[in-house]
Formats: structure tokens, C-alpha cells, sequence
């Protein structure tokens, strides 16, 4: 049985893969892209609107007792160097699959709405709800069962490798994905 703790960072996660698998069916049944446009738009909101109705449940998310400049700075280096690396690992060997591209013109012109939803998506969304999902829940369940209960610094070599392993499967740019 899943209990709350695990629904609530399995949830959003689970949104967005259903999202994914249903614009891949309906291409497969014959709609073109243009028509699936705004089911990014939902996608991101449904996964925002189970970020925020669960929110008082992410213990992890709040600031730590303690943490000053120095936290500060190191999250702020590593997330520097984690964007470095998702733009510049992209060799042919460096991929995995093909991305599909997001063309922001409809009819010629920017269709600025979505561009802001990929945006928000892309920078606050998806990150929030994929480290709630890989790095929280899965890296620390494979740990323990009882995540809650496993420190992050003290996972063990064997849920970080194999968190991070299927976290590079899971996206396109691979290499990247697993430096992450």
C-alpha cells in the first residue's frame, strides 16, 4: 500500500508521465502537434496544481535551520554547473533518442502564452517535481522503505547510482541527466 508520504511525491510525477504517454497516443491516432499545443500548458498545470495543494507535505523543500551564505553559495554553484552541463553535453554520443523540439510560432507568430508556460515549466515546475520524485522519494526509498527516515547525505552508494542511472534514462540528453 502506498501511504501519503510516497503519493504525495509520486503524484506529480506520475501526472506528468501520463501527460507524456497520452500526447505520444494521440499522435499515434493521427492528431498533429499543432493540435496538442495547450497540452503542455495542462500538463504543467495539473503537475503545479499537485506541487502546491501538496506542499505542506515537503518537509525537504523547507529551509534548513542553520543554513546560511555558505549553503546558499554551494546550491547556487552546483545548480550553475548542472545548467552548464544540461546545454553543453550534447554530442551524438551524448544522446539518447530524439528530442522533440518546441516551436514557439503558430501562424508565423510567438505564441507568448505558451512560451511562458515552457518557461515556468521548464525553470520551476519540472525541476521542483522531478527532485521531489528521484532525489527525495526513489534515491532515499531504495535506501530505506521508511525514506523519510534516510538522511540525503547519507544515502548509500547503491540507491545513488541506481536513482541516478534511471534519472539518465529518463531523458534525452543522458550524460547530462546522469552528471545531474
Amino acid at each position: 500500500m502506498v501511504d501519503r508520504a510516497n503519493l504525495y511525491r509520486i503524484a506529480p510525477f506520475g501526472a506528468y508521465v501520463f501527460f507524456m504517454i497520452l500526447e505520444d497516443v494521440l499522435l499515434k491516432f493521427g492528431w498533429e502537434p499543432g493540435e496538442l499545443r495547450m497540452l503542455y500548458a495542462l500538463k504543467i498545470a495539473v503537475v503545479a496544481g499537485l506541487l502546491w495543494s501538496m506542499r505542506s507535505a515537503y518537509s525537504e523543500l523547507r529551509w534548513p535551520s542553520g543554513a546560511g551564505l555558505r549553503v546558499c553559495f554551494t546550491a547556487l554553484v552546483a545548480g550553475i554547473v548542472v545548467f552548464i552541463a544540461w546545454i553543453n553535453l550534447t554530442a551524438d554520443w551524448m544522446v539518447m533518442g530524439e528530442s522533440v523540439g518546441f516551436d514557439p510560432r503558430e501562424d508565423g507568430e510567438i505564441d507568448w502564452f505558451l512560451v511562458t508556460v515552457r518557461i515556468i515549466g521548464a525553470a520551476l515546475v519540472v525541476p521542483v517535481m522531478e527532485e521531489l520524485f528521484w532525489r527525495s522519494f526513489l534515491m532515499r526509498w531504495i535506501e530505506n522503505p521508511d525514506f523519510l527516515a534516510v538522511n540525503p547525505a547519507h544515502v548509500g552508494l547503491k540507491a545513488l547510482c541506481i536513482a541516478a542511472a534511471l534519472f539518465a534514462l529518463a531523458h534525452t540528453l543522458w550524460l547530462a541527466g546522469l552528471f545531474a
